[in-house]
């Protein structure tokens, strides 16, 4: 009769132990995506973030020099206006061209001041983009930290063959992967994140 032999206790433990590790690994894998995309997320944000600020600052220096533009031809306008007082002498060519000087300086003054409204609405709406941008960051920020425990965590779990770890790691991941998707599509601001 041919002798049969038994696995060993321990054998039969290892056994037991791979499928976990094999599911806590391939979970890891997953978290690592969620970890990429949402670190791509969150240097997006701030890319963005920071351009918006700088094509922001750029359209407020436009503005401002359409504003000082503005004042000096006012300014001019105002003197014109002053010097035609004046001079209630002037013969009518010379008065003529002072009227049409005055009337083209006054022209100029209008166009200015139309100018920096424009400019105006694009400096905010680049302020507000980058206050959005600036808003989705700590999502971002708060998803990548729990990502990582729950990367390092399962790892844990593995050595240690804990099924309570890999719990928390799983629990960890959840909240990354929702404060993530909440850094992409701001569907609830979290008020101490702000």
């Amino acid at each position: 009769m041919a002798e049969i032999e038994l696995p060993e206790v321990e054998e039969l433990e290892e056994q037991k132990i791979k499928p976990f590790t094999k599911k806590v690994a391939l979970t890891t894998a997953i978290f690592a995506v969620f970890l990429a995309i949402t670190s791509l997320g969150g240097n997006n944000a701030m890319k963005e973030m920071i351009l918006a600020q700088q094509q922001a600052s750029d359209q407020w220096a436009f503005y401002q020099a359409k504003v000082i533009r503005e004042h000096l031809y006012r300014q001019q306008k105002q003197r014109l206006e002053m010097d035609l007082l004046e001079k209630e002498a002037l013969k009518p060519e010379v008065k003529a061209r002072y009227e049409a000087l005055l009337q083209e300086t006054a022209k100029e003054a209008a166009r200015y001041g139309l100018e920096k409204k424009d400019i105006k609405k694009e400096a905010e709406k680049l302020e507000h983009e980058r206050d959005v941008n600036r808003n989705k960051d700590p999502y971002f920020d708060y998803a990548e930290v729990l990502l990582q425990i729950a990367i390092v965590m399962a790892s844990i779990s593995i050595l240690a063959h804990s099924r309570s770890m890999f719990g928390f790691a799983i629990i960890s991941a959840i909240l990354g992967a929702l404060l993530s998707l909440n850094g992409f599509l701001m569907l609830v601001r979290l008020p101490f994140f702000h």
